[in-house]
């Protein structure tokens, strides 16, 4: 599979800073491609783990449909986001990633998902707490997990700079 390259090398992220960002976010936005053809893009929560994102999602509606026509999708998480009206523009720094999505079938797969978003929702919570609140959102549940083919993040120019005015100090 080929992806393009980043125009802008000076702006690319680390994979450590990209790992970081998908880390520390909390919200994302899933991309698929949705009925007629159009892109059906939809705000959800998520955790990244070992290279993989999982997302929670109910059964059936338009999600799990666009799934179903095609496994490809890509997933968009921002950092930052601050307007800095002086220079008509936005210090922004995000993640975008490509890949294959498919349902989590398996109940010990299915699981092991929920705990990682568990956790990462609610890590002031017991083992019998997250195990009471998988138990009783079970029936209804549908787990989905990403496998990344291609991933890159991407920051302003202006915190460029900033990072390499800080490296010189």
């Amino acid at each position: 599979m080929i992806f393009r390259e980043m125009r802008q090398k000076k702006q690319e992220l680390s994979r450590q800073e990209i790992a970081d960002i998908l880390h520390k976010g909390t919200s994302g936005v899933l991309a698929l491609l949705g009925d007629n053809d159009y892109p059906y893009a939809v705000p959800i929560s998520y955790v990244y783990d070992d290279g993989k994102i999982y997302f929670h999602s109910a059964k059936s509606g338009h999600k799990i449909d666009a799934i179903q026509r095609t496994e490809k999708a890509s997933f968009c998480v921002i950092d930052k986001d601050l307007v800095v009206p002086e220079e008509y523009t936005t210090y922004f720094r995000s993640v975008i990633a490509f890949g294959q999505i498919r349902i989590i079938e398996g109940d010990l797969e299915k699981r092991a998902a929920m705990e990682k978003l568990a956790i990462k929702y609610a890590p002031e919570d017991t083992a019998a707490s997250r195990d009471h609140a998988i138990n009783s959102g079970w029936k209804p549940l549908c787990v989905l997990e990403m496998t990344i083919d291609h991933i890159t993040g991407k920051e302003a120019i202006g915190l460029v700079k900033e990072k390499e005015k800080l490296n010189r100090l």
